[in-house]
């Protein structure tokens, strides 16, 4: 039996007309439609903010931004990124470009923005009370009754949430780190500066307020982090210039050296420490964007 062969001249030929013929195909064909920019609604890692639920936005009108590359809250926001930041309970190593985050259709609306109530009957016959709402995910610090100051907050998440109930903070210690978890690139304890223990659980685990990352929802191990970019420039090596400092000013507020002994920096008992009520349940996480719900608008990338 004979074969046939191709001559080569042929060959050449013939794979010349299949490559123009591929590449005809593809530039010419219509391509699929796709949707503005922004994190899938089927994103695990909750990177798009305006699906989490805060009830007390209901009131705010406002619309959701996506953070494109080489934006970020200050090139975006100017002087006012702070009231963003906190807005969003965010800090600025976690507004990347890729981030859908709310913004209020008018700055004034949060200027003085906070979801806790300011006068706080429980609080009312304690000389300090620590108020945590695990649903807005924010703290409130108040005297007698009355808010002197409140911050965002990130509780823990659905695997490891922050237990809710009366506490009382018994323990401070200035440069604490965890025993159990360590930072991302698994190089080092995870740091918590301007620890407070408030209550340690039936399997000996211990739940302190400290500095921590805050990206926007429930994420810690069931402790409850507050801004510290001093820590995250020092861990991190971002931001270069801090801003944000509210760990350390629960931390003197609560338990510094106005209230206490000379503070050694090392793990110290306290006798009569504020109370601490947590209370609430973790915000709803939305399956889409809210799209006309609750007084908030939606606006696309560059709006």
């Amino acid at each position: 039996m004979r074969y046939s062969r191709m001559r080569l001249s042929h060959k050449l030929v013939l794979v010349t007309l299949l490559t123009v013929v591929l590449f005809a195909f593809s530039v010419l064909r219509t391509p699929s439609l796709t949707g503005d920019p922004a994190a899938s609604p089927e994103d695990t890692g909750r990177e798009d903010l305006s699906r989490v639920e805060y009830p007390s936005l209901k009131s705010i009108k406002w619309h959701a931004r996506f953070i494109e590359p080489q934006q970020s809250l200050e090139s975006l926001f100017g002087a006012d990124w702070t009231l963003v930041a906190r807005f969003n309970r965010i800090d600025r190593r976690h507004a990347y470009p890729g981030i859908t985050i709310k913004v209020p259709d008018n700055m004034a609306d949060i200027r003085a923005y906070t979801p806790l109530p300011h006068f706080y009957q429980p609080a009312a016959r304690h000389e300090k009370y620590i108020l945590v709402d695990v649903t807005e995910q924010w703290l409130g610090a108040y005297e007698h009754g009355r808010l002197v100051f409140s911050t965002p907050a990130a509780t823990g998440k659905a695997t490891a949430e922050t237990p809710v109930g009366l506490f009382r903070i018994s323990t401070r210690h200035l440069r604490h780190t965890s025993s159990l978890y360590k930072t991302a690139d698994d190089e080092e304890q995870y740091p918590m500066d301007n620890a407070l223990r408030f209550h340690i659980g039936a399997d000996n685990v211990s739940y302190w307020l400290h500095s921590r990352d805050l990206p926007g929802r429930p994420a810690s191990h069931g402790c409850i982090g507050l801004f510290d970019e001093e820590m995250q420039l020092r861990v991190f090596g971002t931001p270069l210039k801090p801003v944000l400092r509210d760990s350390q000013k629960i931390y003197a507020w609560a338990a510094g050296e106005e209230e206490y002994e000379d503070d050694s920096g090392d793990s110290e008992e306290l006798e009569d420490g504020p109370i601490v009520e947590v209370r609430g349940d973790l915000p709803r996480y939305l399956d889409k964007p809210p799209l006309q719900q609750s007084g908030a608008s939606m606006k696309a990338p560059g709006q």
